[in-house]
């Protein structure tokens, strides 16, 4: 057995330099990593190689034997042999890590997702759910349910939100016109149709923030960010102008959807608005026949002539 590790550290040690070599030449091919460069060859078969060789040369002295010709053919063909296993491995640990990113997106997207309808919830605001629209819902809302579901494919929970506010917005203004109006009077029909085009306005807005999005959901911001601070003065110059590039994608993605979400909450605004003043008017016929005031007045007369009907004996 010592015999072969001694071979072996020879067979290893000879290899280091044609493996150099070729290292230098293309680090691809000596190199199991997916980014290789040629300072990680020279760290590798300058350092880390030969240091294995020369520790089992140094283990294998203390049994005194002459080195096998088998351990030598094995130190010969051992960094070949070694590269293809080494690459699949790392494959496999890239590929690891990657799902548990990916499911750690999904989950912490599912996490956001919960927290902004629990938000929604406590606001007053009514959630939608796209998989199960509201009994009776008109085309409208049927809508502003397809314009959540894409928001929230591409993982953007915190727009998806909006469609609930948009709905909240509707429906409340439908209930303040259906208190004020008749739904066959020609002022509700009018009012209703400024409002829908309002909505329909808002859902092309939102139609358009998935798009938005749907452009970078593939880009992880954070992935790049971790890129450029660990790696920055490793990476090439190229490589560099790409990540920065990504980057600079995402911002303007951003601040163009910060545009589009200023626009649904100015149509918000007009819905409050118009709620409020239909709030406003009183078509009812009142039931009092005076005044609140003069009913008040009369009361307090009354009350302050109630001594004039104590019965005395």
């Amino acid at each position: 057995m010592l015999g072969f590790l001694q071979g072996f550290s020879y067979g290893l040690f000879m290899t280091c330099l044609p493996w150099l070599l070729v290292g230098l030449f293309n680090p691809a091919l000596a190199l199991p990593m997916s980014a290789p460069g040629r300072l990680q060859v020279i760290l590798r078969y300058c350092l880390v190689v030969p240091f294995i060789s020369m520790l089992l040369w140094l283990t294998s002295l203390w049994g005194g034997f002459s080195p096998s010709l088998l351990g030598w053919l094995a130190g010969i063909v051992a960094i070949p042999v070694a590269l293809p296993v080494e690459r699949t491995l790392r494959g496999w640990l890239a590929r690891r890590r990657e799902r548990r990113r990916e499911a750690q997106s999904v989950a912490e997207a599912r996490k956001r997702r919960e927290q902004e309808e629990r938000k929604a919830y406590e606001a007053g605001v009514t959630v939608l759910d796209p998989a199960r629209p509201p009994e009776g819902a008109d085309d409208l809302v049927l809508a502003m349910c397809r314009a959540k579901q894409s928001l929230l494919v591409v993982n953007r929970p915190d727009l998806a939100i909006q469609a609930d506010r948009l709905y909240s917005r509707y429906r409340h203004v439908l209930d303040v016109l259906s208190g004020r109006f008749h739904s066959g009077e020609l002022t509700f029909e009018r009012s209703r149709g400024l409002v829908t085009q309002v909505c329909l306005g808002a859902v092309d807005t939102l139609t358009t923030m998935a798009s938005q999005a749907r452009g970078v959901v593939s880009v992880d911001g954070d992935y790049v960010r971790r890129r450029l601070t660990r790696e920055g003065k490793r990476l090439s110059e190229e490589e560099r102008t790409a990540l920065v590039r990504r980057l600079d994608l995402l911002v303007e993605t951003e601040h163009r959807l910060s545009e589009l979400s200023a626009r649904i909450e100015s149509a918000l605004t007009v819905l409050d608005d118009t709620a409020v003043s239909m709030a406003r008017i009183e078509t009812a016929r009142p039931q009092a026949s005076v005044t609140t005031e003069k009913a008040l007045e009369d009361l307090r007369r009354f009350v302050e002539g109630a001594d004039r009907y104590t019965r005395k004996d």
